[in-house]
């Protein structure tokens, strides 16, 4: 096995937790830290088999058998090494790689990328605190950093200069560890006049590095492109510092950027990470997973947050487990966790987690907004888009358990039968004084329209020679105006109609009832176009 690529291997102890997989055949239960069962290597009745998703291992404290995923599908399945490889690659959809002995020479190449960003990140934070680097010492100091938050992060500077390509001239791996590029002139610094923010991978060593603009130009934060020992998508932004301590909370705070993050370890909550440089991925959820499968996502509470936080409850559907608690939170307000820990404390980051919203309800929150659930159609799109969702869950039970309770909530507010007539939430005025006067300026401001709607417009009985006053209605919501009124004035028709052959029904005319089917229909078509229209 020591000749064969761990790089794979790895891969797959990232990609796979040691609870699921040994628990496709070994009921587990959680106690405390740790999953507990009977073991399948001896006959027991007393669980004494335990299982760490975090250290990724098994033991038996009965029998004695310990190992991780791998060692588990050999033995339990009777395999061999490659052919449990293949089985825990076809679990993790990974394809299988030719196994041969790792090359000596991409072992020295990773060390050389190591210790090239290590000598780097020791040189930003030397030039930090030299008279290059005052402004940027100033600026970290003003974002609430101390000494020795400054010395924990590694935070650093890179100056204007080419420091990096002038202090090791003589390295070979400056342009593939992403620290340099070569110009017209030669080698040049990728970070210049930044803030450094070194990346580390889940074993603490320095892998890339994250640079701040402090001069107001954009972008705001740059990043190490992916190289050897660096792939964005694949690494969470302060899992190293966090790890221990989402072990403790029992569940990992996910919040958009890396000072945001910094700032929320460092003020009470330091299971918080961050993804990096890149949208949330399934690695990052993957990764994250194997600590631990409680997560709650704080996002921004703008039109960008709102879309993260729906493709994050899209992405970690197939990680639910019936043990998972996954919320949702928002910062409102057009702020971000580090603003509102300046503004109102670690009290008022606490009340925003605490209120956060699980997913059971987000995601019907999702269905609801996305869909016009009022009518036919909007409840087709959405029954749809709910069991694309829900046939994520991989865990047959915790899914029929969703099921069941949206079913329940469908019945209760999209089917339930409600005996008042249906009725369209806002009053449109009738023709009277400011109805007639915001006629009298669309149809003076905006002419295109009443070439469109002359024939409705002439039953009004409406002199738009007349002087109105000047309304601040855009072409659109002028022509939504009319739309609204021509619909409410075809409905009243309607209604008018229906009473009539109300009457008729009353009177004895049996062939009435057919009428008033026929009206109530196109009272319900254009009821539900009015509301379309008034929720555009």
């Amino acid at each position: 096995m020591a000749g064969l690529d761990r790089n794979f291997t790895d891969e797959l102890r990232a990609r796979l937790s040691v609870v699921d997989v040994v628990g496709r055949v070994v009921p587990l239960t959680r106690k405390g830290q740790n999953y507990w069962g009977c073991c399948p290597f001896h006959n027991e009745k007393t669980p004494s088999f335990s299982v760490n998703e975090e250290k990724g291992f098994y033991h038996c404290f009965g029998c004695g058998e310990h190992g991780d995923i791998i060692s588990f599908t050999m033995k339990h399945n009777n395999m061999d090494f490659r052919a449990a490889i293949t089985e825990l690659a076809n679990q993790a959809g990974l394809k299988m790689p030719d196994y041969k002995p790792r090359d000596p020479n991409i072992v020295r190449h990773e060390d050389n990328l190591f210790d090239i960003c290590e000598k780097a990140s020791l040189s930003y934070a030397e030039k930090l605190f030299t008279p290059d680097g005052a402004h940027a010492l100033e600026y970290v100091r003003k974002r609430g950093f101390s000494d020795d938050m400054i010395k924990k992060y590694r935070i650093g500077y890179a100056p204007k200069n080419n420091l990096i390509a002038n202090k090791f001239a003589e390295s070979k791996y400056l342009i593939q560890s992403g620290l340099c590029r070569r110009g017209e002139y030669g080698l040049y610094d990728f970070f210049r006049d930044k803030l450094m923010f070194p990346i580390f991978n889940a074993n603490g060593r320095v892998v890339a590095f994250s640079g701040r603009s402090l001069d107001g130009s954009e972008p705001k934060y740059i990043n190490t492109g992916d190289t050897d020992i660096f792939h964005k998508r694949k690494t969470v932004f302060g899992l190293n510092f966090a790890r221990d301590a989402i072990h403790r909370a029992n569940r990992s705070i996910i919040v958009e950027g890396q000072i945001d993050a910094i700032k929320m370890q460092i003020n009470g909550f330091p299971e918080t990470v961050a993804p990096l440089g890149t949208a949330l991925t399934e690695d990052h959820i993957a990764l994250l997973c194997k600590s631990n499968r409680n997560i709650t996502f704080c996002f921004d509470g703008d039109a960008a947050g709102q879309k993260a936080a729906q493709r994050a409850c899209g992405i970690i559907i197939p990680f639910l487990r019936d043990t998972s608690d996954v919320k949702f939170a928002f910062v409102s307000g057009g702020k971000d966790p580090d603003e509102i820990l300046k503004s109102g404390g670690i009290d008022a980051m606490k009340k925003i987690i605490d209120d956060a919203i699980p997913l059971v309800d987000y995601l019907w929150q999702i269905t609801n907004s996305n869909f016009l659930i009022t009518t036919p159609g909007g409840r087709s799109q959405a029954e749809k888009f709910l069991k694309k969702e829900l046939d994520k869950i991989t865990d047959p039970d915790l899914k029929s358990e969703f099921e069941k309770e949206y079913n329940a909530r469908k019945f209760n507010t999209w089917h339930k039968w409600k005996k008042s007539n249906i009725s369209v939430n806002i009053k449109l005025p009738d023709i009277d004084t400011i109805t007639k006067n915001t006629l009298i300026y669309i149809v003076n401001t905006y002419p295109e329209l009443v070439e469109k709607y002359v024939d409705f417009l002439g039953t009004l009985g409406i002199d738009f020679d007349g002087i109105a006053p000047v309304l601040n209605l855009s072409l659109e919501a002028a022509e939504k105006y009319i739309v609204s009124l021509k619909l409410q004035r075809y409905l009243e028709r309607l209604n008018i109609q229906k009473r009539e052959f109300t009457n008729q029904l009353l009177a004895g005319n049996d062939a009435a009832r057919e009428e008033i089917a026929k009206i109530d229909e196109e009272i319900q078509k254009y009821t539900e176009k009015l509301e379309i229209l008034i929720s555009i």
